[in-house]
């Protein structure tokens, strides 16, 4: 039994109903609210592992470093499929700065020296424990020491984008970006830009 403070909560089972890519459960739990009535409710909960996720950002140019790729969810809820983000990927056992290091050097082919760590945030607390570390780093032209676009053995097909800062952020007000993570990040910088150029 977990006590919240404000509920007390019941596991009563699991079942799993898929082992693939992740896996995803169906809670049976008995739920006492507030008030003190206790009802039984039933919640599908997908177990992913954490992640991060980082903003590569050019001081000199007041520009960032995004990155396209498609996106399955994405596409099947009619967004056409290629979303524009901040690069991010699973953790992997590593440590979350080790972690995003490769990740954007895979992603955009930028080495990146020091990274901010910025908060950490459930994505979809509803369904989802997935929960990740957002970054966020300077870059210029000499770091990029690759072309990026992924790794091969994933099948992964990246493109990767230098956008300036502004226009980036008015992509958000259009649609083309529709990202949570990238809007978290991309709306953070413009509040805290002066701290990226220290």
């Amino acid at each position: 039994m977990t006590d919240t403070g404000k509920a007390k909560v019941v596991i009563v089972g699991e079942k799993t109903l898929s082992d693939e890519w992740g896996r995803l459960s169906s809670y049976t739990l008995d739920y006492t609210d507030r008030s003190g009535e206790t009802h039984r409710l039933k919640r599908e909960v997908y177990h992913r592992t954490l992640a991060a996720c980082i903003l590569l950002y050019d001081p000199q140019r007041d520009a960032v470093i995004l990155v396209r790729q498609f996106r399955l969810p994405a596409y099947l809820g009619g967004q056409g499929g290629w979303l524009i983000e901040v690069p991010a990927g699973l953790l992997d056992g590593e440590e979350p700065e080790e972690a995003i290091r490769r990740e954007a050097m895979e992603e955009t082919g930028y080495r990146v020296a020091h990274v901010r760590p910025l908060f950490k945030a459930f994505m979809s607390p509803g369904c989802v424990t997935e929960q990740l570390h957002f970054f966020a780093a300077t870059v210029d032209s000499a770091d990029r020491v690759s072309e990026g676009g992924g790794v091969d053995h994933e099948h992964e097909d990246i493109e990767v984008l230098d956008l300036p800062l502004a226009d980036a952020v008015g992509m958000i007000e259009t649609g083309e970006i529709c990202d949570a993570k990238t809007i978290m990040l991309l709306q953070w910088a413009m509040l805290n830009r002066e701290l990226l150029r220290v």
